[in-house]
């Protein structure tokens, strides 16, 4: 069985950084795309970056585009995404998530529906 588990997440004051981190079992990592999803109270979910099954192509929100940095090692079946300059509206749950595929276009990675293993997600909190 698949399990992804994230850590990193904290309390922060704005301007600030965090790295998540998300470590993948029980499946081959090197079939992954991954992606960071994060919700914050009373929203939907949201797509905040993506990275290909090979570290080719990533994906970032708009919102963090400058800012957050998605990367992977296949060696450690690990997924960071290292956030710098956090603002108060980037406060959510953040959720790791996978998907086997191969693809790297835009639709199949930058849409919750696409993933089909999700972290139980780790709380960042940016104090204004």
């Amino acid at each position: 069985q698949v399990q992804l588990v994230e850590s990193g997440g904290g309390l922060v004051q704005a301007g600030g950084s965090l790295r998540l981190s998300c470590v993948v079992s029980g499946g081959m990592f090197t079939r992954y795309a991954m992606g960071w999803f994060r919700q914050a109270p009373g929203k939907e979910r949201e797509f905040v970056s993506a990275i290909s099954w090979n570290g080719g192509t990533t994906y970032y929100n708009d919102s963090v585009k400058g800012r957050f940095t998605i990367s992977r090692d296949s060696a450690m079946n690990t997924v960071w995404m290292q956030m710098n300059g956090l603002k108060p509206e980037d406060t959510a749950v953040y959720y790791c998530a996978a998907t086997v595929t191969f693809t790297a276009q835009a639709e199949a990675l930058t849409r919750d529906a696409g993933y089909y293993h999700w972290g139980q997600g780790t709380q960042v909190t940016v104090s204004s």
